[in-house]
């Protein structure tokens, strides 16, 4: 029978748990050397979807000045979204080779698999960031406040995607198998276009507009856009006015809940 370690544990410290999710990221790292088109898709396609939106498709409905100081932030917003399908693979398919079982019989900490699988995430999730910063730049988006204004943008963006990163941690532990992922996959897809990163409430009926405003996605985009002086379109309701905030508390309140939920059942995978 396999041991199960936990951070309850004696001996178990903080210092050990970091060593061994620094362990666990440097492993996925190293995944990124062998999969590389995985990476570079997974960076090209919101590239794409900015310049569809903005060349293509186009819009501005409801919105005061340039569309695309409007349109970027809310795509770096849903790029925050996006991706989440990899990270979740990767745990799934850990589970079906048994890779997980032999990390829990080793003297572990036993949320080290999670910290770290989030950590390569993150670091990923930075990269792209940076390449959507630079092709909105290149496009013509600017922002317009200074640069600490510009770094609280980032965190908020990064604040977001850690959150989404650990509820899609623990629904591929939820699901299983590889195969199920697309299938919870297929739910950024409506969470995202039902969120003011495309278009303004403004232009929508009230009722979607009130819907939209309340989406987690919508108060990181609108209070990014504050911080970099772009347009934000924001009406006149409760959310809107109180978008910074949210910001805040809409990814700290998902995290309080997937986090322990996520390390919770990955310690209960073998019972």
């Amino acid at each position: 029978m396999s041991t199960t370690y936990s951070t309850n544990q004696p001996g178990s410290t903080l210092g050990t748990a970091l060593i061994d999710s620094w362990t666990m990221t440097r492993r996925e790292l190293a995944h990124w050397a062998r999969q590389p088109v995985q990476v570079v898709v997974g960076l090209v396609f919101p590239v794409m979807l900015l310049l569809m939106f903005s060349y293509l498709i186009g819009g501005g409905r409801g919105i005061d000045g340039d569309f695309k100081d409007y349109l970027v932030p809310g795509i770096l917003t849903m790029t925050m979204a996006f991706g989440l399908e990899a990270t979740m693979l990767a745990v799934t398919q850990d589970l079906g080779k048994g890779v997980i079982d032999r990390f829990r019989s080793m003297p572990m900490n036993s949320a080290a698999v999670l910290v770290g699988r989030s950590v390569a995430d993150m670091l990923q999730s930075a990269v792209g960031l940076i390449v959507m910063i630079a092709v909105g730049y290149a496009i013509g988006w600017r922002w317009h406040d200074g640069a600490a204004s510009f770094l609280a943008a980032v965190g908020l963006l990064l604040l977001f995607r850690f959150a989404m990163l650990w509820i899609g941690i623990y629904l591929a532990m939820v699901a299983g198998k590889p195969e199920l992922v697309q299938a919870v996959q297929i739910l950024v897809w409506p969470i995202s276009f039902l969120s003011n990163a495309i278009a303004s409430p403004e232009s929508m009926p009230s009722w979607l507009g009130a819907v939209v405003e309340w989406n987690p996605m919508s108060a990181t985009a609108t209070a990014v856009r504050g911080l970099l002086g772009n347009p934000s379109a924001v009406g006149d309701s409760w959310a809107g006015a109180h978008a910074e905030m949210l910001a805040v508390a809409w990814p700290l309140v998902l995290i309080a809940v997937f986090f322990p939920l996520a390390v919770r059942r990955f310690r209960d995978l073998s019972r």
